[in-house]
């Protein structure tokens, strides 16, 4: 039986007069007994005018309510914290954490039975399922959607894909400012997150492949009827759920759905940020994800989903095209079709229902893939010890094999100041380098992997590069770029001994990334490498709570108390 107002009562001495008083106050709000005495359905509010990825909420709210209702549960809405990419200062990853446990604190602190988490903007999912995990309460996830496409001159646009190719014109000149300005309120035509597979599409992907959320619910468009729909029977599974008190989060989450996750962002194309993301959520978990597992399944697991930046089309057309089912139907046996789902249902089940739709071209089959390999691939060198990153889909391909010369940025600042100084000594074969931007030294390990093409190159035609990073990068951006270096330079890994001209090998194909200096000078280099400090901003609140206790990419960059118990 459901608990309903009389869980986790407040504490003062006298259980009979906390539900009481709990009672007396709540029904200022006009509730009935009847009302009162139903199972509840907790529903998350990240609605805020700073993030229109969710501007679509206030509409699924309702529906979510309508759908609890209609199933005998009551609904009640409480509000966390909200983070939106583009309005989240230093970075939205600074702030993923402090979301995670806003949210799971208040599902432990309010009377529910079971819980509806809704979100989409890059780190809102992610923190919201290691919520629900630590939690472990009865979980339903809804993500919001993804925008519609827009549209300029002709040509079909996907925010941020074609955000960062259309600015990479505009610095190399090819585009003037009118025609700028014109993309600018062209490019994100509604509510909802990118439609292209970045961040927020691959999180949606990797939540309904680990069976949390209702099948389709990734990728229908955020402003259509057909969302809304989903959130109302996302709202009848979790007053069901309430009722029953179960699936739990951890009946849900083993071993094989979590590698079902990394099959399906490997065949979507998914976002390196994905990895960091799926870590974290693991690490919550008694499960782990392992790096070199993980690149085993990139070797054997082809990108299947032609979707900006990896191929040409965008969400949308993934979604009408079948969707993460069909998708699923598509990987066949690279799939653990026996993992349960919150709706009582199996995979299997579910890609029986995959709907088989004639002449579509946004998901391939096996046998004709968009590329032979997966999305990602993980890297070990003296440069990365603990393992970097490099999305090998959106990549250049004569850049995978590469030996370049460093051209060695300290910071984010270092680099915004000097990367379009005509002085600058760089080529095109050169290999772009950016330190202190990892989890602890930017704080909050910035998207800034994506580092421009310095202008002068940039207007000679020059479109890639080799850049390499402690930093992340949008899983919305083209290049061939090394991410996640770890350690990070801030915490005395070896990206910090590069100097200026120094020899730099990426070989993908062998998974390795090389500094191409003997070992006995990067020891003289280490020795010489003056003791990190506390910054000033540290020494406080949150962030020295972040300074002291974030972990780095290959676990996931959670706090370290944050764990599962043994981790």
């Amino acid at each position: 039986m459901a608990d309903g107002l009389r869980k986790g009562l407040t504490s003062y001495g006298d259980a009979g007069f906390s539900l009481f008083l709990r009672k007396a106050f709540i029904k200022a709000m006009g509730y009935s007994d009847d009302a009162l005495n139903r199972p509840i359905v907790g529903i998350t509010n990240t609605y805020s005018d700073y993030n229109p990825c969710h501007g679509n909420v206030p509409q699924i709210i309702e529906a979510v309510k309508r759908g609890v209702m209609l199933s005998g549960a009551m609904p009640f809405v409480f509000p966390t914290i909200s983070i939106a990419e583009s309005f989240a200062h230093p970075t939205s990853m600074y702030l993923r954490n402090l979301m995670a446990m806003d949210t799971e604190e208040m599902i432990r602190a309010q009377p529910m039975d079971a819980v509806i988490v809704i979100g989409g903007c890059d780190k809102t999912l992610p923190a919201q399922i290691m919520a629900a995990i630590s939690a472990d309460l009865p979980t339903v996830v809804i993500p919001v959607g993804p925008m519609v496409v827009g549209h300029h001159k002709g040509e079909v646009l996907g925010a941020c894909t074609d955000c960062r190719r259309l600015w990479g014109k505009y610095r190399a000149g090819e585009i003037d400012d009118t025609e700028i300005e014109a993309v600018n309120g062209r490019l994100a035509p509604s509510v909802g997150t990118c439609m292209v597979m970045g961040t927020a599409s691959t999180m949606a992907c990797i939540t309904e492949s680990l069976g949390l959320s209702l099948p389709m619910s990734a990728t229908i468009p955020a402003p259509h009827a057909e969302r809304f729909r989903s959130a109302e029977a996302s709202g009848r599974v979790a007053a069901e759920m309430a009722k029953t008190k179960g699936p739990k989060p951890s009946e849900i989450l083993t071993p094989a759905s979590f590698r079902n996750a990394q099959v399906v962002m490997q065949a979507i194309g998914g976002s390196t940020n994905g990895l960091i993301h799926l870590t974290a959520i693991a690490n919550r978990s008694p499960h782990k994800i392992d790096l070199a597992a993980f690149d085993k399944l990139g070797r054997e697991v082809p990108v299947l989903v032609d979707l900006k930046p990896s191929g040409e089309h965008y969400m949308e057309h993934f979604h009408h095209a079948g969707g993460v089912p069909k998708l699923m139907a598509q990987l066949g046996d690279l799939i653990d079709l026996d993992a349960r789902t919150i709706t009582g249902q199996t995979l299997r089940e579910v890609v029986a229902n995959a709907e088989d739709v004639p002449g579509q071209d946004a998901i391939r089959s096996k046998a004709n893939p968009i590329k032979s390999e997966g999305a990602m691939a993980i890297l070990h060198g003296n440069l990365a010890p603990r393992g970097a990153v490099i999305k090998q889909s959106a990549a250049s391909p004569k850049l995978l094999q590469h030996t370049g010369r460093a051209v060695v940025f300290e910071s984010v600042e270092d680099m915004t100041l000097r990367v379009d100084d005509p002085a600058l000594d760089v080529t095109a074969d050169d290999v772009l380098v950016l330190r202190n931007a990892g989890p602890k030294g930017a704080p909050g390990m910035p998207e800034a992997g994506y580092l421009p093409i310095p202008k002068k190159l940039a207007r000679t035609g020059v479109k890639d590069m080799v850049r390499i990073s402690d930093a992340r990068m949008s899983g919305t951006a083209f290049g061939t770029i090394v991410l996640h270096i770890t350690p990070e330079s801030a915490v005395g890994g070896p990206l910090g001994l590069v100097r200026n001209g120094d020899m730099i090998r990426l070989d993908v194909a062998k998974r390795s990334i090389d500094l191409l200096v003997d070992e006995a000078e990067l020891q003289k280099r280490r020795a010489a490498l003056a003791p990190a400090g506390t910054p000033d901003r540290a020494k406080r609140g949150y962030a020295h709570l972040f300074n002291e206790t974030i972990l780095q990419a290959d676990e996931g960059c959670d706090f370290d108390f944050m764990r599962a118990k043994g981790k």
